[in-house]
């Protein structure tokens, strides 16, 4: 058993309706103003969307917001959050959605706190030293962003796709509502439990020589076992709530170190499949499904 690092500074909110106790989390963090980032309509279709502004108002804060977030997330967006965040004083980032919009806010994060063309740190020519702070309302189980370390952003120019991994990349909180996960396509739903196993198993398979304890051997074996139970389950009754949390819980904790600090694993096929995506626009679960094998 060697020297390992872990770092889990995020607050977990698991659990029905605890959307809306949304507004209650950005104020216990010291917001004063925030910006809602989002994707697509679905926020707004469901009524996700209205609940958690409803929450902020109830808190007694302001808000604001940016919507679009795409798949595999465009350094375009980043910078219009940016933007839009230092015109109106914003101090605060809520992600409303899955990893795209919270790897997406991130970058704003990045690009708020830190000087020059936020670019310049997911292409590792300058070093991150602070983040804006952050929260998320989880809606999609897979990338784990709610809980990790990681921002992954696609570059128009070239489409090149790049992550990034710091300390002050963490959420504060993540709103966890298994019930917000009962609308998703089965193709999505599929991806992102492809996503979650992948990142156990990029942990899994490393050299024996390796730091890697027989616990946490043992914890990677059950996630893997139980998200492979319970997506079946999933894509049969989509809104069985026992499966949906159960997906949505093991997400966390593949990517959160609880399977393997960052010092653990390949990744080759995460960075082989984040060139497929830039190029191609798949979704990072099905390319992964592709890779791995």
């Amino acid at each position: 058993m060697d020297h390992f690092q872990i770092h889990a500074p995020t607050q977990i909110i698991f659990g029905k309706n605890t959307e809306n106790e949304a507004g209650k989390w950005c104020k216990y963090y010291g917001a004063h103003k925030v910006l809602v980032h989002f994707g697509g309509h679905s926020a707004k279709k469901s009524g996700l969307l209205d609940r958690v502004c409803a929450s902020l108002q109830d808190a007694g804060l302001e808000y604001v917001l940016l919507g679009g977030v795409v798949p595999n997330p465009q350094l375009s967006m980043v910078k219009k959050g940016v933007e839009l965040c230092r015109e109106e004083n914003v101090d605060f980032i809520l992600a409303v959605g899955g990893g795209s919009v919270i790897d997406s806010a991130k970058g704003i994060g990045y690009g708020l706190a830190n000087p020059g063309d936020v670019w310049d740190y997911y292409a590792k020519k300058k070093e991150i030293t602070a983040c804006a702070p952050l929260g998320a309302v989880l809606t999609i189980a897979a990338a784990g962003s709610e809980m990790s370390n990681c921002s992954v952003i696609t570059n128009e120019d070239g489409m090149l796709k790049r992550g990034l991994s710091t300390d002050y990349g963490y959420c504060k909180f993540a709103i966890m509502n298994p019930e917000l996960t009962y609308t998703l396509p089965a193709y999505q739903t599929a991806s992102g439990c492809t996503d979650i196993m992948v990142h156990t198993l990029e942990r899994y398979f490393t050299a024996p020589t390796t730091h890697q304890l027989a616990l946490i051997d043992g914890i990677a074996e059950t996630l893997l076992r139980n998200v492979m139970r319970y997506a079946k389950i999933a894509l049969k009754e989509p809104d069985n709530y026992d499966a949906r949390a159960e997906i949505m819980w093991s997400g966390t904790l593949s990517h959160n170190e609880t399977t393997g600090d960052r010092t653990f694993g390949d990744w080759s096929c995460h960075q082989l499949e984040h060139e497929l995506s830039s190029m191609f626009g798949v979704a990072h679960g099905a390319g992964l499904a592709a890779v791995w094998g």
